[in-house]
């Protein structure tokens, strides 16, 4: 049996992401319907359409995929998985909702419950981050090429890249929060960064956007002291991971772990090891 290599999944996950993103952003344009889960999380149209669209394109790989739209699968099943796709359809539904255009397709894959390598599209901004263990980090746009990404060979698509960090900050440090879920545990410890740090700025993102905004280089620092669902997070921790950041526990300072029987995540940060260091906080 022939097994894919990491360049062959990584490839399936970009044009699937791709092509998920598109179909939210036709979405996105004309109008959904929102429906609430019983979390009272909000849920689209365009959840659902990429949900759709994702486990389709990921299938041919030969290996299972949990969705935060299809996890229903119980923690017996997946906890015997040393392989799997991990994907949030649409990463940021408040976003989507609020028209603001910071929402994403998270796409990463899973070896021994780590993310080894992650794909983020934004659609609104048409553009694409990557990143493996064996590669490191990369961005394509924006724009992206049209619909030739789902032509291209992946030796095409790193020629297009530009390889991650692309920004050398050597300015103010710069700390990361959520737009749509700050919570006083985070904004506590910003304020306490803020009074070690006199030369300090905030910046808010939604969505996994801001894993990208650390690997890019133009951040340094997001602490997430509120919950997270594994899916939110293993994209992003991956592309952030191979340029260069660190993902930890908070307090623990613990390696992230993942499929784990909850797939609530615990608090974490996320920081530029040459910028800050985070253990006397």
């Amino acid at each position: 049996m022939h097994l894919p290599s990491a360049s062959d999944l990584l490839l399936t996950a970009i044009r699937t992401a791709y092509k998920a993103g598109k179909a939210i952003l036709e979405i996105y344009n004309t109008s959904w319907e929102t429906t609430y889960k019983t979390d009272q999380s909000p849920l689209t149209t365009a959840d659902l359409k990429s949900h759709e669209i994702i486990v389709t394109g990921l299938h041919p790989a030969g290996i299972p995929v949990l969705s935060e739209e299809g996890s229903e699968i119980t923690s017996g099943t997946r906890m015997n998985w040393k392989r799997y796709w991990l994907v949030d359809p649409l990463d940021g539904t408040k976003e989507f909702i609020n028209k603001n255009g910071e929402f994403t397709v998270n796409i990463a894959l899973m070896i021994d419950n780590h993310p080894v390598a992650g794909v983020i599209y934004l659609p609104v901004a048409d553009i694409l981050y990557f990143g493996s263990k064996d590669l490191g980090s990369f961005r394509i746009g924006p724009p992206l090429a049209g619909e030739n990404i789902l032509e291209d060979t992946f030796s095409d698509l790193l020629q297009k890249s530009t390889r991650l960090p692309a920004i050398k900050n050597s300015g103010p440090l710069t700390l990361l929060a959520s737009r749509s879920h700050l919570s006083s545990e985070t904004a506590a410890i910003i304020r306490k960064i803020e009074r070690k740090n006199k030369d300090c700025r905030m910046l808010n993102a939604g969505s996994s956007l801001k894993f990208c905004r650390l690997a890019e280089g133009s951040a340094d620092f997001y602490p997430r002291f509120g919950p997270t669902m594994e899916w939110d997070t293993a994209a992003g921790q991956a592309i952030a991971e191979n340029a260069g950041i660190k993902v930890l526990t908070w307090p623990e300072m613990q390696v992230m772990r993942y499929n784990k029987s909850s797939l609530l995540n615990p608090w974490f940060i996320a920081f530029n090891p040459d910028r800050i260091d985070p253990s006397g906080l």
